[in-house]
């Protein structure tokens, strides 16, 4: 077990919820989502029910809660604010913003359902709704039926990931361990360079 693991396990099951419903809580609602996605609590929290730390529904439970609330402030601040929350953004913000613009206008209310599985419209898509008049209660269906999905499956994939990490720690030991791990920092690396290259 790694030394950043050995501590992660001390943390109280409360406080490892309490992350995984604040950091999708915070994605839209304050944009912290442009810097740290929301799904790196949830993901790491069905990773800890996995081991038995916490329950893999209340995992379900937080971040669902944490992603419907994060995108409803987001909608009423972006009601509140308009169009001036945007113009004050930052010159390297505003590519992402137009494009999350361009998006909340073709889908519409399909948008916040969809935009839920994109990290940089995530945390958009819901003050771009509000600012451009998206009714509330479109807005709300979708940000349910969204939320749930999302925290549901990024729940699922981490209770996963920690099954395979596990896995691959029993059979192939340290070096198998260390060489998986140098795999997927690798392809994270790859994923976001093809990312910026396509904008």
């Amino acid at each position: 077990m790694t030394g950043l693991v050995r501590e992660l396990a001390k943390v109280p099951p409360w406080l490892l919820l309490l992350a995984v419903f604040s950091l999708p809580a915070l994605e839209a609602s304050t944009w912290f989502g442009l810097v740290v996605p929301g799904e790196i609590a949830v993901l790491a929290g069905g990773a800890f029910a996995h081991e038995g730390r916490v329950p893999l529904i209340a995992v379900m439970v937080a971040a669902a809660l944490g992603a419907i609330t994060g995108d409803s402030v987001g909608y009423l601040l972006g009601t509140r604010l308009g169009p001036a929350i945007f113009a004050r953004a930052s010159d390297s913000a505003k590519p992402r913003i137009a494009r999350a613009q361009a998006f909340v206008q073709r889908f519409g209310g399909r948008a916040v359902l969809l935009g839920r599985w994109v990290a940089g419209l995530r945390a958009l898509v819901p003050s771009i709704a509000g600012a451009g008049g998206l009714p509330y209660r479109r807005f709300v269906v979708f940000n349910v039926a969204g939320g749930i999905l999302w925290a549901v499956a990024m729940a699922t994939a981490g209770f996963l990931s920690g099954e395979a990490f596990g896995r691959v720690q029993r059979d192939l030991g340290a070096a198998g361990l260390l060489g998986a791990l140098v795999l997927v920092v690798l392809g994270c690396a790859w994923w976001l360079r093809r990312r910026r290259v396509h904008g």
